[in-house]
């Protein structure tokens, strides 16, 4: 039964659509504004970290996307607690002005050339800001979406937030595209690299409108959260989760933010048509992640579509990347990267749920805050730099592989120990 049905939220079925399309769409376009940085990591390498080398410059640009998540697990705890307290809605509006500064920092600073190595100091520090906002995004997002869904529509509901991500990132993805396509590389490093971020930051007063009209949904009972009591008493479900989050991260950073770095530089095809690989990477997920949620809810289970997905994508990793590095063609690699992604990360609005369930209700939002952020800053932050070191040092361009399939092996013994037990409601 969902709130709406019990009474204990007083959200009618109305106010709850406009709620979910003010969580589904904000979520976007915060991330949105979080990973459109990848797509310009070459040429922001080459701006704000110039050297003799362009290998160093991209190693310095991917450091600075890894330094963003630095800040996610502190925003975790600050706004998830934020949420936990004063409501979701609180939490969510806070996450939408801080992006919204990070972005225009991004969007309107001098390079390098400009002022020196204050351009440098300031990308880090929009990435940290960039990174506080969204380390609380995410968990309470998906809190927002799981409160207002009956007990059997919880997954269905609650992946349409992983869905908003990939629409996000396939915008972004289009974005670069075009960009590449229409402008000559001198625009690109003259102005053109800006557009993405500056596109970010109109879309911003948007996701600030729709949000702060929308109506609260978290429940009031008489506990209260407490950080101390939540460190005490979940550790299993927080150490576990953060672990669980191994795949879906290192999937989704590899195989779609990371991919089209990867095809260039690596494998040696065009930018636009590696970025191609992102915006149908993106599309497959939009599609896969309803759909395997609709199945999932209505099993008794949260663990066994998991069990099916990893296990396939434990198997198909290595094909999938000795198949991309022996030139199968530019349509055939699409395809491969596509429907493994879909495969990889298709999955995790079920994750979550089961994530959330294992909360009680006012520890939700910070406990999944923290497993979140956590987990992406662990096994997400360095991935795009430690891939591109190891692919250096080894001339071995199967690296990628060796990452994700330790990834997806964490995450498995972290799915065969997370604890069973009935849904908190």
């Amino acid at each position: 039964m969902s709130y709406l049905e019990s009474g204990d939220c007083p959200v009618t079925f109305r106010q709850s659509k406009k709620v979910i399309l003010a969580t589904v769409v904000g979520n976007g376009l915060v991330i949105y504004d979080f990973t459109v940085y990848s797509f310009s990591a070459v040429i922001i390498g080459k701006l704000f970290f110039p050297s003799d080398s362009s290998f160093a410059s991209l190693l310095m640009a991917l450091l600075t996307f890894g330094i963003g998540f630095a800040m996610r697990p502190l925003g975790a705890i600050v706004i998830g607690n934020l949420a936990d307290r004063k409501g979701r809605k609180a939490g969510l509006n806070v996450t939408n002005l801080l992006m919204a500064a990070g972005t225009a920092l991004i969007a309107f600073m001098p390079t390098h050339a400009s002022i020196g190595v204050t351009a440098t100091v300031l990308l880090v520090l929009s990435r940290l800001l960039q990174g506080f906002a969204t380390g609380g995004e995410i968990g309470v997002s998906s809190v927002v979406l799981m409160e207002l869904a009956a007990r059997n529509q919880r997954c269905y509901l609650v992946s349409w937030r992983s869905a908003s991500q990939a629409a996000a990132v396939l915008v972004g993805a289009v974005v670069g595209a075009t960009t590449n396509a229409l402008l000559t590389p001198e625009q690109l490093l003259a102005w053109g690299w800006r557009i993405p971020f500056v596109l970010g930051l109109l879309i911003a007063p948007f996701g600030w409108f729709i949000r702060r009209n929308m109506v609260e949904t978290t429940r009031r009972g008489i506990q209260s959260p407490s950080l101390r009591v939540l460190l005490k008493n979940h550790r299993p479900q927080l150490l576990l989760g953060i672990l669980m989050m191994a795949t879906p991260t290192a999937s989704i950073y590899l195989m779609v933010l990371y991919m089209p770095t990867y095809l260039v530089r690596t494998l040696g095809l065009s930018p636009s048509m590696s970025l191609l690989s992102a915006c149908f990477s993106s599309a497959m997920l939009f599609i896969a992640a309803p759909l395997f949620a609709r199945f999932a809810d209505r099993l008794p289970r949260r663990k066994p579509t998991q069990y099916v997905t990893m296990i396939l994508s434990i198997l198909l990793v290595y094909p999938v990347f000795l198949a991309l590095t022996h030139g199968v063609g530019e349509l055939a690699s699409l395809l491969i990267i596509g429907i493994y992604s879909a495969v990889a990360m298709g999955n995790n609005g079920v994750a979550t749920v089961m994530i959330m369930e294992a909360f009680p209700a006012h520890h939700r939002a910070t406990g999944m805050s923290m497993v979140y952020s956590f987990g992406v800053t662990i096994f997400g932050a360095f991935c795009p730099f430690f891939v591109t070191w190891l692919i250096g040092f080894t001339q071995n361009a199967m690296a990628p592989s060796w990452y994700l399939l330790g990834a997806l092996l964490v995450s498995l013994f972290a799915l065969v120990k997370f604890p069973a037990r009935q849904p908190a409601h």
